[in-house]
């Protein structure tokens, strides 16, 4: 008999014989457990209408179905043993993590047995220490708490054991309130309550506050002009296009000030020992205030000893600081001249992304370090399944070779978010698989995964939609990177076609309609239950925008579609976008997303 186990364990042998599971309705730990433990297996216990209960007494040795031994087997971090005999469970592990991933198989094992469980023997532990998701709350999209709640169920089936809030200005700073007045930010108390909830499923909450580049959420403000770089604005390097405002901090103290008044507003209400500070992308840096200076130190050598001073900040309020690597590594001898107290964040998102070459220049220096890749799912609408799939594997194979202490997969929201919960979803199993056991994840079957973990249906029918929608833009290949044609389509300008998309022929834009049509038309059957429902919805909101891109095309290149057939179907895009994003979101964040549709 096979499993379908999600992440796939490292070890599993059958052996003769089987358990029967009638009159097994005991739970018996040998050792007290604590708080955190002894909640995840009552969740264990009540999940799946198993009908089991947790006993410390001395129950006759049939009706034991699961014995918990917290004082033999592997002792790594998150390691277990799980055994199946004829005469009942054993799982094994010499430290709390490692209980909770055993019962986490276990209950996948379960939900595909009826009557009796083969025996078996399971040995498994995580290829990477820290296996983290970072979402992205800031550029437009805050979940709700439920949606919060929801995904971090999700991720604890995935054995997933870290959790970032990507923050900018989500956070309800009590002498800032010009900032996050109309983000629907994420307030103290609700960080407790996630911090709680994460612990019991054994995932670390981390703070996360870009406090470098990307504050222009900040710097927009008038009262803030004083922190910025370039106060007046400055032109994007990579787009060209001027910006009003600045997005970097100028490297000075009164910046400094500012960061120490934030993080001691904010740090502590988390326990975790890391914090993420961000920190990539400043784009202006070197044309404004420390314009002078860059010229004279280097640029690079400014962003370090900025970072440095951040770094000092990070630490005296007992915390090692995280930050992202792209500036560094853009000048690999500036290396040598970090901190080793800290965690480079080494990220990438195209499938070609040089993980090898970073992560071996990284590790020659000793520096402590993560690989991040991420879900492909931004400026997508529908999705990118191979550049995910390759993004993903290509982080883990090198951090694994070079040594990365921690895998985080990310998930962004650039440019107005959006792409709905459901396009994340691919890259998120396909990344937590990959950083418990990168080699069993070459034959992930990616339906079946998703169906198990996110719908729960008999059949995988919307987890191989959702799967077939992500694949629809391979059938017009382009050369656009960290986006898709759908996408840059949808927000260009009709009377301008860009160089990315000129090169596509029109019989290539026909095929993706006609696929995306009848992705559609399978997506009218599936069952009404709310969740799925949900999931309908946004895939077809998603199909609607991304069409409504290729027409914008195509009436650009002289096709027969008027102006108010446009406007008027993008009024419907609009209205069931606001409803989709309500569904699952604050309302924060709302307008400025449809803003970018209007």
């Amino acid at each position: 008999m096979q499993f379908s186990l999600f992440p796939s364990p490292h070890k599993l042998r059958f052996g003769s014989g089987h358990l029967p599971l009638a009159g097994r309705i005991y739970v018996k730990p040998l050792q007290p457990l604590d708080e955190d433990l002894t909640d995840c297996i009552s969740r264990f216990c009540a999940s799946a209408q198993r009908q089991l209960s947790l006993s410390y007494g001395a129950p006759e040795a049939e009706q034991v179905l699961l014995t918990i031994d917290l004082k033999s087997g592997p002792k790594n971090i998150g390691a277990y043993e799980l055994t199946a005999g004829n005469d009942g469970l054993v799982l094994c592990a010499k430290n709390a993590p490692g209980i909770a991933y055993g019962l986490t198989t276990l209950g996948q094992i379960l939900n595909q047995v009826s009557s009796s469980l083969p025996c078996l023997r399971l040995s498994d532990q995580p290829d990477f220490r820290h296996r983290g998701i970072m979402l992205d709350i800031s550029r437009c999209k805050v979940p709700s708490m439920h949606t919060l709640y929801s995904l971090i169920d999700n991720f604890a089936e995935l054995k997933i054991n870290q959790l970032q809030l990507y923050t900018e200005h989500t956070f309800p700073f009590v002498n800032h309130a010009t900032v996050w007045a109309d983000s629907s930010p994420v307030t103290p108390e609700e960080i407790l309550a996630l911090k709680k909830y994460c612990q019991s499923r054994f995932i670390d909450l981390v703070p996360n506050l870009n406090s470098f580049g990307h504050f222009e959420r900040w710097l927009r403000h008038p009262e803030y002009h004083k922190y910025a770089e370039c106060p007046g604005g400055f032109r994007h390097p990579y787009s060209g296009t001027l910006m009003k405002f600045g997005s970097t901090l100028k490297p000075g103290r009164q910046s400094l000030q500012l960061l120490k008044e934030l993080y001691d507003e904010y740090l502590p209400l988390f326990d975790s020992e890391f914090f993420n500070v961000g920190g990539d992308e400043p784009w202006e840096l070197g044309h404004g205030w420390s314009k002078a200076r860059c010229a004279q130190l280097g640029t690079t050598n400014v962003y370090i000893n900025f970072m440095s001073d951040i770094r000092k900040q990070v630490n005296a309020r007992g915390r090692k600081m995280m930050f992202w690597s792209d500036i560094v590594l853009r000048q690999p001898e500036s290396l040598t001249k970090l901190s080793r107290d800290l965690v480079a964040l080494n990220w990438g998102y195209e499938g070609n992304h040089p993980f090898r070459g970073e992560c071996q220049q990284v590790a020659e220096q000793k520096i402590p370090f993560y690989v991040c890749p991420g879900t492909s799912s931004w400026n997508s609408l529908t999705g990118r399944i191979d550049n995910a799939t390759r993004n993903l594997a290509s982080a883990a194979k090198n951090g694994l070779k070079y040594g990365a202490q921690g895998y985080l997969i990310t998930d962004w929201g650039d440019h107005g978010h959006h792409q709905y919960l459901p396009i994340s979803y691919p890259g998120f199993l396909m990344g937590a698989c990959q950083s418990w056991n990168a080699r069993a994840s070459r034959h992930l079957d990616l339906a079946d995964g998703l169906n198990s973990i996110f719908f729960q249906e008999v059949e995988p029918t919307t987890a191989g939609l959702l799967i077939e929608l992500g694949e629809v833009l391979e059938l017009a290949p382009s050369p656009i990177r960290n986006a898709s044609i759908f996408n840059l389509a949808l927000f260009s300008h009709r009377q301008d076609e860009s160089n990315a998309t000129r090169g596509v022929p029109d019989d290539q834009l026909e095929a993706c309609e006609a696929a995306m049509a009848d992705i559609r038309a399978r997506l009218a059957p599936i069952s009404t239950q709310p969740a799925l429902e949900q999931v309908k919805l946004e895939l077809g909101n998603a199909i609607d925008m991304a069409c409504h891109g290729i027409h914008k095309l195509q009436q650009s290149r002289g096709a027969q579609l008027s102006n108010d057939y446009l406007h008027a179907n993008l009024q419907k895009i609009i209205g069931r976008h606001e409803s989709l994003w309500l569904a699952r979101n604050r309302p924060g964040g709302l307008r400025e997303s449809t803003a970018y549709l209007a």
